[in-house]
């Protein structure tokens, strides 16, 4: 699950499983503007939606269950940010391989979270 923390300061990743924790704590001060395994994104705004989609730098914290992204730069209000992540991406599960429907690729999990 990916939600903005509850005064809206950072972004929460929870529900994450083991391997995908330990792919970000062995990642050490991981730049999420370059990061492989999660990014924040500033989205096109209604007031300007002819803007580009501009990676969020920030910090990422990685406790026993969570990873936590902390902007460099408060969230703007009002603003949407897509957030892509990486940490429990699966080729596919076994329904998926049973009625035909797998994927070679892997799927980001991405959700647009609206300040």
């Amino acid at each position: 699950m990916i939600a903005f923390s509850p005064d809206s300061s950072a972004v929460v990743f929870s529900g994450i499983d083991p391997a995908g924790l330990l792919q970000v704590r062995n990642t050490p001060h991981i730049d999420t503007a370059y990061s492989q395994v999660l990014s924040v994104l500033q989205s096109p705004s209604d007031q300007y939606p002819e803007s580009m989609e501009r990676a969020v730098p920030g910090k990422v914290m990685v406790t026993d269950s969570t990873v936590i992204f902390l902007p460099a730069k408060p969230f703007i209000k009002g603003q949407r940010y897509l957030v892509v992540s990486y940490m429990n991406v699966k080729f596919g599960t076994p329904a998926m391989i049973f009625s035909g429907k797998l994927s070679q690729n892997v799927r980001p999990e991405q959700v647009i979270l609206q300040r």
